[in-house]
């Protein structure tokens, strides 16, 4: 059965009451019951994972190697700050999604800039909470 390893850095535990208007209001609950419910429709096994560190995430990148099909990354402003997710990403030549709530491109300069971009499959931006699904479906579609 493919597995999928939804991951999700900074922040991101304060969805749904950190800056709504800009992040919605839909929890990072709410989030991780959209994602298993989407792969149960697909039939596919998902685990979520969140951690406000950064060495935590590369930990859970590593892991992956052998026992995810492909990640989908939401590393918050690591996006635009880590060369070491970068690099663990690289190294365990697993597909990833790069995936941001908001669209990074519409918001400050300094969130232009990603490090996870280059060796990432693809990246979505913008669709709030529905980036998740549309992520998922991206990375089946890469792997069929």
């Amino acid at each position: 059965m493919t597995s999928l390893l939804i991951l999700n850095g900074p922040n991101l535990n304060l969805l749904g009451t950190r800056q709504p208007e800009v992040y919605g209001k839909t929890t990072l609950n709410d989030i991780e019951a959209m994602c298993a419910a989407h792969a149960q429709r697909l039939n596919i096994r998902v685990s979520c994972l969140q951690s406000n560190h950064e060495g935590a995430l590369i930990d859970a990148i590593h892991a992956a190697k052998g026992t995810h099909d492909g990640i989908v990354l939401n590393a918050g402003a690591f996006t635009h700050t880590s060369i070491a997710l970068m690099d663990a990403i690289a190294s365990v030549e697993l597909p990833v999604i790069e995936l941001h709530l908001s669209n990074i491109h519409a918001r400050e300069a300094f969130r232009h800039k990603s490090y996870i971009a280059p060796v990432a499959l693809g990246q979505i931006c913008g669709f709030g909470a529905a980036g998740y699904g549309l992520a998922i479906d991206a990375l089946m579609a890469h792997l069929s």
